[in-house]
């Protein structure tokens, strides 16, 4: 009988969501994963008797629930979820009009929300289960031009699972959300992140943060997918999992570095700070 934990993750057919679901695969756990396309996954992954593929529209709530009861259908639970699914989008605020900016917060905000509202009732009733949300280490600091709106929407993740670990804390139900930095895997590929339909030239310090991820970074992140996902692992499996977990040194170096900012920027205005009070 296998008791290892089942896995749903998001997202699975590239990047992060891929190498994960490989190596979960290779290491006998159950996995359910999601793509818009079952064929992206088989594409992929080889088929095994452990491994789930299902087509999944992320911003569709009722598909996203039919996922959800075919993954405990055919597993019987569901004990680890990776809210993995999401897109990079590049744009100064001026540039991005109200549907790419609305529909990069539907893809990386309400699509993990509609997994959680979805999943829950299943864990809560289990009395056990661990959700991971992966964000990025843009959801910790907004200083790169060009990403407020995919900042907004890891800055959104970081909150609501900070919210959710206090909520699902009575039922016995984790939170973890992760900061990835830059890795190696298909983010900065063209049809991956996603350009402003209506580029403004004035915006120089955009178009080059644009450039230097499309020829500088790309292909020279330092982070290892493989070790991302054995480190996943490692989260889901241990006892009391972190609320808050930065992945690659990049990205605990940035982390680093904004912590010190705000506790420079507590100290400096303490007195104005304290001044407000009755």
């Amino acid at each position: 009988m296998n008791t290892k934990k089942v896995w749903f993750v998001t997202g699975a057919s590239k990047g992060l969501g891929l190498t994960l679901v490989k190596k979960l695969v290779e290491q006998g756990y159950p996995v359910a994963a999601t793509s818009r396309t079952v064929a992206s996954l088989e594409n992929e992954i080889a088929v095994a008797e452990n491994f789930l593929p299902l087509e999944m529209q992320l911003t569709d709530e009722q598909s996203v629930s039919n996922a959800i009861a075919k993954a405990i259908t055919h597993f019987g639970t569901i004990d680890v979820v990776v809210n993995n699914a999401g897109y990079g989008k590049i744009g100064a605020l001026e540039e991005l009009s109200d549907q790419e900016a609305r529909h990069n917060f539907d893809v990386n905000v309400f699509g993990a929300l509609n997994v959680i509202r979805s999943v829950m009732p299943h864990l809560r009733n289990q009395q056990s289960g661990h959700i991971i949300n992966v964000a990025s280490v843009a959801g910790l600091l907004g200083s790169f031009p060009g990403f407020g709106v995919y900042c907004a929407t890891k800055f959104a993740m970081a909150g609501f699972t900070e919210s959710l670990a206090a909520e699902a804390n009575e039922f016995g139900v984790h939170a973890t959300v992760v900061y990835p930095g830059y890795f190696r895997t298909n983010f900065l590929d063209n049809g991956s992140i996603q350009l402003p339909q209506h580029p403004i030239a004035a915006y120089t310090a955009v178009r080059n943060s644009e450039q230097w991820h499309k020829t500088e970074m790309k292909g020279n992140q330092p982070g290892s997918p493989e070790k991302a996902a054995s480190a996943f692992i490692q989260l889901a499996e241990s006892k009391n999992p972190p609320l808050h977990f930065v992945m690659g040194t990049d990205a605990f170096s940035m982390a680093a570095g904004k912590i010190d900012v705000l506790t420079q920027a507590l100290h400096i205005n303490e007195a104005l700070s304290k001044s407000t009070d009755f």
